[in-house]
């Protein structure tokens, strides 16, 4: 295998989930490339809120042990947070409640029910990772490259075809038509980004009669207002309808933001599956094709701890763990 002119593994797609796969195969030694169609600041990725919370991902068990190693890993990035874009920051998460979460919750450090002074209705109060996902998609890709890794832009249109003895598909939404996995399917995100008149704690609030959730989450240069959650949307061009309600909505839950400047506007597509399908397959050639797609809207969340098991899967050290 190490003889091989392509190389020990290609990693497909350059998102979080490429990233950190292909950072965990390179510093365990082995030669990796990774085939991107765009760079890491034009996929999903660098549009995710990138809150970590296990949020829309199945099977909920498997989701909460992935999260929870991901979990320790931006604990540990956010002691540098210039550098790795993490800090790990205060607030709430609303129309929540500790005795409805699955098991991982318990191991959170400092999560708690909230007072009424700091939330109208009922949620959580924590201090999570929140990821500015722009200087964090640098720093993976940054530390692939120092761990030896190539990147190259390459338009992947069959997975047989990419010439490695191992290959490791992480094409979130991408898998739709490359592998092709009708299961996995678009939820749209629309986010307004606007100047931060001093907002320091995050909010994320859901109003299930109305069907929406909202969310602020604070950086230093701005505040990252949403959010839509539109199944089946496949547009990537931003709702001006949307975006005014987006802000309507923040600036009822704080009032603060009201008039803050414009930035920009963003529109990702979250790649949804009934379960994620984390899988390894031996093709008819006896090369072996890892699958780690399908996050949803955690893919920042679990990435690290998808990546350790994809890795596991690639250099034949876990059994395959069948994801349907």
């Amino acid at each position: 295998m190490d003889n091989a002119p392509s190389g020990d593994v290609i990693v497909v797609g350059s998102g979080v989930v490429g990233l950190t796969t292909a950072i965990v195969l390179a510093e365990r030694g082995r030669r990796v490339r990774v085939w991107a169609r765009e760079s890491g600041e034009l996929t999903t990725s660098a549009v995710a809120g990138a809150l970590w919370w296990p949020y829309r991902i199945r099977p909920k068990a498997l989701a909460g042990e992935w999260a929870l190693r991901s979990l320790s890993v931006y604990e540990e990035l956010a002691a540098r947070p210039d550098e790795t874009g993490v800090r790990v920051v205060e607030g709430v998460q609303g129309e929540t409640r500790l005795d409805a979460l699955e098991p991982w919750a318990a191991r959170v450090p400092g999560l708690r029910a909230t007072t009424a002074e700091e939330y109208a209705g009922t949620g959580l109060w924590a201090r999570l990772p929140l990821i500015d996902m722009p200087v964090h998609l640098r720093w993976l890709r940054e530390r692939f490259l120092r761990a030896g890794g190539t990147i190259e832009t390459r338009t992947v249109t069959d997975l047989a075809e990419v010439d490695a003895p191992v290959v490791v598909n992480c094409t979130g939404l991408g898998a739709h038509t490359l592998v092709p996995d009708a299961a996995v399917r678009p939820v749209r995100g629309q986010l307004v980004i606007v100047e931060n008149p001093g907002v320091r704690t995050w909010l994320v609030s859901t109003d299930r009669d109305a069907g929406t959730t909202t969310y602020v989450f604070p950086h230093p240069d701005r505040l990252v207002l949403g959010g839509t959650t539109d199944d089946d949307d496949w547009s990537l061009t931003p709702d001006p309808a949307a975006a005014e309600a987006i802000v309507e909505r923040c600036v009822a839950l704080r009032p603060e933001i009201a008039g803050a400047r414009v930035l920009g506007h963003r529109v990702g597509l979250r790649p949804v599956r009934d379960t994620v399908r984390l899988e390894r397959e031996v093709l008819p050639d006896a090369r072996v094709l890892v699958h780690n797609y399908g996050h949803g809207g955690a893919g920042v969340t679990v990435a690290w701890g998808c990546a350790r098991e994809a890795a596991g899967l690639a250099l034949g050290e876990e059994p395959a763990a069948v994801r349907p």
